[in-house]
Parts: C-alpha cells; sequence; structure tokens
C-alpha cells in the first residue's frame, strides 16, 4: 500500500499499541510499536501526525493494521 498521512488517536504506553486515524483507514488502524520506524522509537502521542503503511485484517477489533509507522 502506499504511505498514508494520519493522526495518532490514542496510544497505550504500557501495551506498546495504538490506533492511528485516517480517510483511508476508516474506523482506525491498529499499530504496534514493533511497526514504528526508526526501530527506536518506542511510542506515540495522541494527536501526532504520522505517515504509515497498512494492510487489511482484523486485527483487535480494527479493519486494518499498521505495517510500518513513522512521523510527519
Amino acid at each position: 500500500m502506499s504511505p498514508t498521512a494520519g493522526r495518532v488517536a490514542r496510544w497505550d504506553s504500557e501495551g506498546g499499541f495504538g490506533v492511528i486515524e485516517s480517510t483511508e483507514t476508516p474506523g482506525g488502524c491498529w499499530a504496534h510499536f514493533s511497526a514504528l520506524h526508526p526501530n527506536t522509537l518506542f511510542e506515540l502521542r495522541p494527536q501526532q501526525a504520522v505517515t504509515f503503511e497498512f494492510e487489511v485484517v482484523d486485527q483487535d477489533g480494527y479493519q486494518f493494521r499498521a505495517t510500518k509507522v513513522w512521523l510527519t
């Protein structure tokens, strides 16, 4: 998939996952810290602008899962 612009809706620092919102991922895109790049980045903050790639899957109630996320 092509890179998509989004914004972090929420992030659970303790669990290492969160949700990114964008027009291309209605209902939100689940994201895990292992998808963050560079690999020295371990968490995101709500409202932070990001660019991400995603796949269509069923992940914890979301239809989309981020495969790569980096700060915008």
